[in-house]
């Protein structure tokens, strides 16, 4: 078995998802496709204290690209993405979809975490027969238009059951995300009507469809170990085991040991191996690259943690924090916040991480800029807070 340093593992990781190739001078279209279908799926989220969270693997990657862009080939009149739970809800390339007829087939069938939708559809099949029907007659809906049903008390936490209906029938397959609207409220359509022709084939056996599955996730990350491979499309245990040993029987996964990791990991038979990584890049909370945090901290050696839900007197680095990557290490946190009607990205504070060398104030300072142009902010300010707060402040001023 090949034996492999923690350094070049982090560098195979790192090229995996994007970070050794050169941001493009002017990012289009195609950049944004190829950088879904160089990670697979984008998680979607809906917090917007600094952007949406599906904006920023793109800007982490590409740079300053037209953030019209990804509204467009994802929610145009002829989108090139699709939306489904794929590792949480996310966008993905429309041949993904059928991949996940299995789990759609699962949720019908109230297997696992899907047993209350399946019990929701089984106590309200008039109700949800009748909203289906709403759709297919009307076309495109959205929650609030749907004619039957009471409305729910909130946009989120207090769905109401026309709501709960059209986000079962979502997950079962039945109704497919037709667009959203400005508020980021999802419209829901009938599949054939509004997916992609891609979108719509026959789908493989489950099998063959978990293989391509772990293919996708195991060129994404490049060297993973089997619980990285199974979360990044939330796979089953035992599902998962099976079907790596099936692609390490043909050679697509090499088992190797990495320097530091606790288990097994498999390498992709066509990863990357650069000698070193030059990049700058803010990473949301959310990013491919650190969203399974136990292998964020097994390949960088930093804790992420997410503390949106902690009471704002215990939160250690802030409430929106955004990891910076500086080449190959993370060398800081900045809690962000866009400002909007004054012109302003806050940073509401600063914190090196271990890795921070003289460098990183100015480096970090740069990223900031050029976020702040990108969200079309006029400038960055900097709060006194955190133990890179001045450092970063005083390389903005220069």
């Amino acid at each position: 078995m090949e034996h492999i340093s923690a350094a070049a593992a982090r560098r195979i990781a790192l090229a995996a998802q994007g970070f050794a190739d050169k941001r493009p001078a002017a990012p289009r279209r195609r950049h944004l496709l190829k950088t879904v279908e160089r990670l697979g799926v984008v998680q979607i989220d809906s917090v917007n204290v600094v952007s949406r969270t599906h904006y920023l693997p793109f800007f982490s990657r590409l740079g300053a690209y037209p953030r019209p862009l990804l509204e467009e080939i994802a929610w145009g009149r002829k989108p090139a993405l699709v939306e489904y739970w794929a590792h949480e809800a996310s966008l993905t390339l429309p041949t993904t979809r059928p991949l996940l007829q299995w789990r759609m087939d699962d949720a019908r069938a109230g297997v696992g975490v899907w047993r209350g939708i399946a019990k929701f559809l089984r106590s309200h099949e008039d109700f949800i027969a009748k909203a289906l029907k709403e759709i297919e007659t009307r076309g495109p809906l959205s929650a609030s238009e749907l004619s039957i049903g009471a409305k729910g008390a909130g946009s989120w936490w207090g769905w109401g059951e026309g709501k709960r209906a059209l986000e079962s029938l979502f997950w079962i397959g039945d109704l497919a995300t037709a667009t959203r609207r400005s508020t980021f409220e999802r419209v829901y359509g009938v599949p054939n009507d509004v997916l992609p022709a891609q979108a719509r084939t026959e789908p493989p056996p489950r099998d063959e469809a978990q293989r391509q599955l772990l293919r996708i996730a195991a060129r994404a990350q490049g060297v993973a170990t089997e619980r990285d491979l199974r979360d990044y499309f939330r796979m089953g245990v035992t599902e998962t085991k099976a079907r790596i040993a099936e692609l390490v029987e043909t050679g697509e996964l090499v088992p190797v040991k990495v320097e530091g990791w606790d288990n097994g990991a498999y390498l992709h038979h066509d990863a990357r191996r650069p000698r070193k990584v030059v990049a700058s890049a803010l990473l949301s909370p959310f990013d491919n690259l650190i969203w399974f945090r136990e292998r964020t901290e097994r390949l960088f050696g930093t804790r992420i943690r997410l503390e949106i839900y902690t009471p704002a007197h215990k939160r250690v680095h802030g409430y929106y924090v955004l990891p910076f990557l500086q080449d190959e290490a993370i060398t800081a946190r900045v809690d962000l916040k866009a400002e909007r009607r004054k012109g302003v990205l806050l940073v509401q504070a600063a914190h090196a991480e271990p890795g921070a060398n003289g460098q990183t104030a100015a480096r970090l300072a740069g990223e900031l800029k050029l976020m702040a142009g990108w969200l079309a902010l006029d400038r960055v300010e900097v709060a006194p807070k955190g133990d890179l707060a001045a450092a970063v402040a005083a390389a903005l001023a220069g």
